[in-house]
């Protein structure tokens, strides 16, 4: 995994920061005021406010990944390399504030990073002229995607604390940063893998006996 961004000096603003890093940040509509909070308190060790902090805004870095023309798949190795970055350089950042903003950029980093790494490890024979600007979905299926989501993180809310911390930063990443997350979360290495697997078992059982799931 590439190594994070340089925290951020005390009073900088990042490149790229938007509106949104100052009203409501993008899935959950949190405000500026509200992020300053929770980075407050996830610096200070609340494990809670780091998880609403993931949870709110994956879907803004997820937008973010995919328009850069990435799928599905690496698109979420990128978020997940965000997190892991912020875990790594949460003490660093001292604008609040500017945590969207942040985030963005490093995500937008870890982007055009992974598509080089996808354009250099692919054959050209493999890799079909209508295919090299695979264009992110189109707003319908955007819309679907968006409610599938939505639905999916209302259940992921109806789970025990720890299995939301959890899921929150693991379950859709292939190859998770295990030592990263074992010590943000405060778990021992050996136990994530299997809590994970008990935690995703428990909402595949709420998805099965959600009237709304299959509508």
């Amino acid at each position: 995994m590439s190594q994070g961004p340089a925290p951020l000096a005390t009073g900088g603003r990042p490149a790229t920061e938007t509106p949104a890093a100052g009203r409501s940040a993008g899935g959950g509509g949190i405000d500026g005021a509200r992020l300053v909070s929770l980075l407050a308190e996830a610096r200070a060790g609340n494990r809670d406010s780091v998880g609403e902090i993931v949870s709110t805004l994956t879907p803004l870095l997820w937008q973010v990944a995919r328009a850069q023309g990435l799928d599905r798949d690496t698109a979420e190795d990128v978020v997940q390399t965000t997190w892991l970055a912020l875990l790594r350089h949460l003490h660093g950042i001292h604008t609040p504030a500017a945590l969207t903003g942040w985030l963005i950029t490093v995500t937008k980093r870890e982007a055009w990073r992974a598509a080089r790494a996808r354009r250099y490890e692919r054959p050209v024979e493999d890799w079909p002229v209508d295919r090299v600007c695979d264009p992110a979905p189109t707003p319908d299926t955007e819309v679907v995607m968006a409610d599938c989501r939505n639905r999916l993180w209302a259940l992921v809310r109806a789970l025990p604390v720890r299995c939301q911390q959890l899921l929150r930063i693991v379950a859709v990443t292939p190859r998770p940063d295990y030592a990263a997350i074992s010590a943000a979360l405060g778990m021992p290495h050996g136990s994530l893998g299997p809590t994970r697997g008990r935690c995703l078992a428990k909402l595949r059982r709420l998805i099965d006996t959600d009237p709304t799931w299959s509508s």
